[in-house]
């Protein structure tokens, strides 16, 4: 299956306001921000309507996620009784 590698290049600052709640529903929060979608119809239309916010290129996959490593943060040792 083929992907699209949305990008947001511009600010939904101004936008029409449906531009800017589809820009949200593509995963975009932020400029600079990538998303992979599946290139279906659906999500092909909804680039289309913002082509001036967006940069799209088509992509055969999709980048593998990553596991994240577990944060050490700090634990708490009871001390024991004697």
């Amino acid at each position: 299956m083929k992907y699209l590698k949305i990008t947001q290049v511009r600010s939904v600052n101004g936008a029409i306001y449906a531009h800017r709640h589809t820009v949200k529903a593509l995963g975009l929060r932020r400029i600079g921000q990538t998303v992979y979608k599946e290139n279906l119809p659906q999500i092909r239309g909804m680039v289309d309507s913002v082509f001036y916010m967006v940069r799209f290129e088509e992509v055969a996959e999709a980048p593998k996620k990553e596991a994240k490593a577990a944060k050490s943060g700090y634990k708490v040792v009871k001390e024991k009784k004697s």
